[in-house]
């Protein structure tokens, strides 16, 4: 066999044959000895990974879509798609998810007595997508409850902690947001089965921060640069402030935290929290990973190169980050 065809089945392997697939986030180098020679061949190339979720003209998840049902486009030019993957059950990519709950003076009893009800169910339906669960809480400070686990067990002890942990008046979501980042990077599995699990933040409070020490921007870039979406559930006392019934836009909202994360907002105003999660999990779980290897020549340079997505007519795409940059 020559160096060559050493070369080629090697990069195909890399491209398609891995089950890591885009695990390859940071620079490979694949080095080939030349046939009857010393001679080594090095190729540098680092896959660029991007998370969507689609949904149709009605806001309902899509499932079920192809490579070939997307367009990728670098800086206007469009591009090859060189890694798939849709999130699905038992053999397909798990999930990391950190529960941020808001448990200031703003949050009512009642309401985390029925938000801890409704993350039962919620927990044990994405069960089948091998998912792991962190809880953390937040008031004047941020507090782990519950480090990354799959046991129905102590995700229930730590929800039971919730009507323990009401205190002060201050609201540090943003904080928040970014400890939970931290603790995704830290201590979420990196591998569950050899793939990489889908990363999201679901935030729960009012949608009012207050007395954070970390700015909304360092937030969404910290967000970006960890590949994962933040999603909120705004919580009834929102409702508070306004005087009809349209929502409001909270200061959250504003910050395009959720927006340039590739999640969004749910409005917990039924009587209920469970068919919130329920559509919840359902978008959640309707996401996408789309991978491409960048031009030889965009290689380390620092410029930030904007990436759109697009799908079939009528579908609505969500990113989870704007473009990237090779530093």
């Amino acid at each position: 066999m020559t160096a060559k065809r050493k070369f080629r089945d090697l990069e195909m392997f890399v491209r398609h044959g891995l089950r890591l697939g885009w695990l390859l986030l940071g620079c490979l180098t694949i080095s080939v000895a030349a046939q009857n020679s010393e001679e080594i061949i090095r190729v540098e190339t680092e896959l660029i990974p991007f998370e969507v979720t689609v949904t149709d003209k009605d806001g309902k998840p899509v499932r079920g879509l192809e490579a070939k049902d997307f367009k990728l486009y670098e800086d206007g030019t469009e591009r090859p798609i060189d890694f798939f993957e849709p999130l699905k059950k038992a053999d397909g990519r798990p999930l990391s998810i950190v529960f941020a709950l808001d448990v200031s003076g703003s949050v009512t009893r009642e309401e985390l007595v029925k938000l801890r009800d409704a993350l039962r169910i919620f927990t044990a339906k994405l069960a089948d997508y091998n998912s792991y669960f962190a809880v953390m809480t937040f008031g004047m400070e941020v507090k782990i409850l519950q480090s990354f686990t799959n046991r129905p067990e102590k995700l229930e002890k730590s929800f039971e902690k919730l009507l323990r942990e009401q205190e002060g008046l201050s609201t540090h979501a943003y904080d928040a947001v970014d400890d939970a980042i931290r603790l995704l990077k830290k201590k979420s599995p990196t591998t569950v089965r050899d793939k990489i699990p889908k990363r999201a933040i679901i935030l729960i409070t009012d949608g009012f921060p207050v007395g954070d020490i970390v700015a909304p921007k360092t937030v969404i870039e910290r967000a970006n640069n960890a590949e994962t979406t933040v999603y909120s559930v705004l919580l009834p006392s929102f409702s508070r402030l306004q005087r009809d019934k349209k929502p409001l836009l909270t200061p959250l909202e504003a910050s395009g935290l959720l927006e340039k994360t590739g999640g969004r907002a749910f409005y917990a105003a039924q009587k209920s929290f469970e068919p919130l999660f329920k559509s919840l999990a359902e978008e959640i779980t309707a996401s996408y990973v789309l991978a491409f290897y960048p031009q030889p020549q965009n290689q380390p340079n620092g410029k930030f190169r904007r990436v759109r997505i697009e799908a079939a007519k009528n579908l609505q795409i969500k990113q989870n980050r704007s473009g990237y940059e090779i530093k």
